[in-house]
């Protein structure tokens, strides 16, 4: 399993989501946690570190860090 990091700034975005949005970024933020590649989309060229997760009405930028066993948030999109 894979340690979830953000930034504060990230994190406040999350925090203002509307709730139901906010939850389904979470349970995919988790799902990421547990299978990094396989829960994610290449984010730009598939070199298995830069990754986008996509929920119906949110997405987000993470970075994998494989040695260290983590997945940074680095940017949050409200689909609105």
């Amino acid at each position: 399993m894979y340690r979830l990091t953000y930034d504060l700034g990230v994190e406040a975005v999350h925090d203002a989501l509307p709730p139901s949005i906010s939850e389904a970024l979470t349970v995919a933020l988790d799902t990421a946690c547990q299978d990094p590649l396989g829960a994610t989309e290449p984010y730009g060229e598939d070199d298995g570190v830069m990754r986008w997760l996509i929920t119906r009405q949110a997405s987000a930028i993470l970075l994998i860090g494989h040695t260290l066993k983590t997945v940074t948030v680095l940017q949050i999109h409200y689909l609105g």
